[in-house]
């Protein structure tokens, strides 16, 4: 286990600790599964203040947020962030913030947080907020759940793999209007395939043929695989092309559609996305009825913050 894992790890054991005034700085090393003079040693080192005093620093800023935010006495909020007595504590946030706690209750616009090198604060109502690991525009989120769908759909057709004619082929039923008809598992992966083909198509200016709605899906999942497989790297690398040319704004003109219509690249991803968030929660659900549950619920969130699950 690196530096970088015992970081987290011990904020995580902090942040569970927060509500145990009697949690000791080796009881946070037990958690971490280190001595308490290596914890300490490593603690020191990336966080740029000791164990004790990190998790003291937290008390503190949840303290002076519950002042602003509630009418807690200040003896029960001292006692909170684990301190003996009311004096211990006025001396302590006085220390640290420049002013009793009560001076500090009567201005309700006050910023809580207290110098961290390692950027870590209590974050309201009971968590930490934790520094990005790299700064990131919102444009690079766009990417990452473009790449998370271009993934998921391929694993979907894996689990596709796994399932025979007749269950790929089975009708899925909903009692309301969707945006497709007679779906089953082949047809909403098939759909999602195309998706990708028509939008490249489109912005490469190449003929592409529309399915007709309501024909009969019988495309092999072979056939998907290797369809996707193409399409699907060229939709990720397209996405990011845009995005490091900053061109999400900028128009093209879909000639797949009759008469052909102007769009924004931006506008295009955000409805593959949407379109492609509905057929992709269908197919789940049916993956499960049919018994296939390693996917959970295809969400993006861990996608987006760790990058491809293992």
């Amino acid at each position: 286990m690196n530096s970088t894992d015992v970081f987290a790890g011990f904020v995580a054991a902090v942040a569970d600790s927060l509500d145990d005034a009697g949690t000791t700085g080796c009881d946070l090393a037990g958690r971490v599964h280190l001595s308490r003079s290596h914890c300490d040693r490593v603690i020191a080192a990336v966080a740029g203040e000791s164990p004790s005093a990190f998790r003291r620093r937290l008390l503190l800023e949840r303290a002076a947020y519950r002042l602003l935010a509630g009418d807690t006495g200040v003896l029960e909020l001292a006692i909170e962030a684990g301190y003996g007595s009311h004096e211990a504590f006025t001396r302590a946030f006085n220390r640290a913030f420049g002013m009793s706690p009560r001076e500090w209750r009567r201005e309700s616009s006050r910023r809580f947080f207290l110098a961290a090198p390692s950027g870590v604060h209590f974050q309201p109502p009971a968590g930490l907020r934790l520094p990005a690991k790299k700064e990131t525009r919102g444009m690079d989120v766009l990417v990452r759940m473009v790449e998370h769908h271009v993934w998921l759909t391929g694993e979907m057709i894996e689990r596709g793999a796994r399932l025979d004619a007749a269950t790929l082929d089975k009708p899925i039923e909903l009692s309301v209007e969707g945006i497709d008809d007679d779906v089953s598992i082949r047809y909403l992966l098939d759909r999602l395939v195309w998706q990708e083909e028509m939008w490249l198509a489109s912005v490469e200016d190449r003929p592409f043929q529309v399915p007709e709605c309501g024909r009969e899906v019988t495309t092999p999942i072979a056939d998907l695989r290797s369809r996707h497989a193409d399409a699907g790297s060229r939709f990720v690398a397209l996405v990011n092309r845009l995005n490091d040319e900053g061109r999400f704004d900028d128009s093209f003109v879909d000639t797949t559609c009759e008469p052909p219509r102007v769009f924004t690249y931006g506008g295009m991803v955000a409805h593959v996305l949407t379109f492609a968030a509905h057929r992709r929660s269908l197919l789940v659900g049916a993956f499960h009825t049919a018994g296939i549950t390693d996917l959970g619920f295809g969400d993006p969130m861990q996608y987006i913050a760790d990058g491809i699950p293992s």
